[in-house]
């Protein structure tokens, strides 16, 4: 009788074999886009592309760097230290692919705060246009290092707030409110 913690008995399921891992300069990477604007990273030895997704590890305090090319399977397929590193036609596909799949409307006025205290509702203008968000709390509320506000509503959809100086004084009022 085997021990129960035998290797022969282990309920484990064995793992899929992980795609090969390609080291290559970013200088010598091959990107395109389909007719579907999908991201294919092109690979020496192989004949067809592979889809793959921009990634961005620190999405608001580096958006140029530290991004990740995974397939879709969500195997790491390429990093990118910085997006310098690209020639400027693959630094634009990945910044075309990553606009496409990012939105953090950036608010232009706060228009009306229906009260001082949380939980409150908004109405405010956009980049995207005119829309309200209600927030839950003060800490929803965070400052980014480029000197504006990342604000999270309560259906957890983020919003960027300029440095106070490019708001209008209304707005500039309201969210000094609520800092």
């Amino acid at each position: 009788m085997n021990p129960p913690n035998s290797m022969t008995t282990s309920p484990f399921v064995p793992r899929p074999t992980q795609p090969k891992v390609i080291i290559m300069l970013p200088a010598n990477l091959e990107l395109s886009l389909d007719a579907f604007n999908q991201l294919l990273m092109h690979t020496p030895g192989t004949a067809a592309p592979i889809p793959v997704t921009p990634v961005r590890a620190f999405p608001i305090a580096a958006p140029d760097d530290a991004i990740a090319l995974v397939d879709n399977h969500g195997s790491e397929r390429l990093w990118i230290e910085h997006l310098t590193d690209l020639t400027p036609d693959n630094a634009q596909r990945v910044r075309q692919t990553l606009a496409s799949r990012e939105m953090t409307p950036l608010i232009l006025r706060i228009n009306h705060v229906s009260r001082f205290a949380t939980p409150s509702v908004w109405q405010i203008e956009t980049n995207h246009g005119a829309t309200e968000l209600t927030l839950k709390t003060e800490d929803d509320i965070r400052p980014l290092p480029s000197g504006g506000y990342l604000v999270a509503d309560t259906f957890g959809l983020q919003f960027k707030i300029p440095p106070r100086s490019q708001l209008d004084r209304q707005s500039q009022r309201y969210l000094a409110r609520f800092l």
